[in-house]
């Protein structure tokens, strides 16, 4: 454990040295919470903290996918990425501390979406409400590390770049976040269920409103962390091969 925090200190220097890239990551999510949540939904409670949720998912999304589908590919790029596969510790210390390293940047891109919702909404959820939540971000973080890593370990870094644009979107949008839990155009009701992003959403108003979510939303989630840990590793495995075979 140690030495993992060592590994997460570092990847939080390189990111903070470049502050734009905790920025970008930020930005999105808060720009959709001061444009379209506030002013269509700013003044009933039950919308803001549907839409407000929807935008902390959309943040998660944001910070993991970009973080480590971007940075995973550059970092390949650099001199210092094969050296430290060939200490003696092993790849578990240095996965760890990107991960709480990931974790960490994930809770400061969502802090911009929270402070908005306090400031200018009428959202509310209660303390225990609130844990939850925090809780639940760790939760959905968990696919889209697995998609960042998997997109970061198998393509090149100009790749992943536009790989990871063009999953981002279409998984926001197909999976109901930029629309209210009932008010989505009919075709987003039939295949929202079965993306990732559904389901992570759901946990997440689930954890602070009185949501039922759907059962087959939550299998489809765990389907999916299932299925990108195993590419994640699939990839990883494959990059190691290449490099030192």
């Amino acid at each position: 454990m140690p030495l993992a925090l060592v590994h997460a200190r570092y990847q939080l220097l390189e990111t903070v040295r470049i502050p734009v890239a905790i920025f970008g990551s930020a930005f999105f999510p808060a720009a959709a919470m001061l444009f379209f949540v506030v002013p269509f939904a700013g003044d009933d409670p039950t919308g803001a903290t549907y839409a407000t949720c929807a935008m902390v998912t959309f943040a998660v999304m944001s910070a993991n996918i970009f973080q480590y589908g971007i940075g995973v590919a550059e970092d390949r790029d650099q001199p210092w990425n094969p050296y430290t596969r060939t200490l003696p510790a092993g790849p578990g210390p240095r996965l760890a501390g990107r991960i709480l390293a990931g974790l960490a940047l994930t809770f400061l891109s969502m802090l911009p979406v929270v402070v908005i919702a306090a400031a200018a909404t009428a959202a509310r959820v209660t303390p225990a409400q609130f844990l939850l939540g925090a809780a639940g971000v760790a939760v959905i973080s968990v696919p889209f590390t697995l998609l960042g890593l998997a997109i970061g370990y198998s393509l090149p870094s100009k790749a992943a770049i536009v790989v990871a644009q063009l999953i981002f979107f279409p998984l926001a949008f197909g999976g109901g976040l930029l629309s209210g839990p009932d008010d989505a155009p009919s075709f987003i009701k039939a295949i929202a269920p079965y993306l990732p992003t559904r389901g992570a959403v759901e946990l997440m108003w689930a954890a602070v409103t009185d949501w039922r979510p759907n059962l087959v939303s939550l299998a489809m989630l765990g389907v999916w962390i299932v299925l990108l840990a195993g590419v994640a590793g699939w990839a990883y495995r494959r990059d190691e091969g290449r490099r030192f075979t």
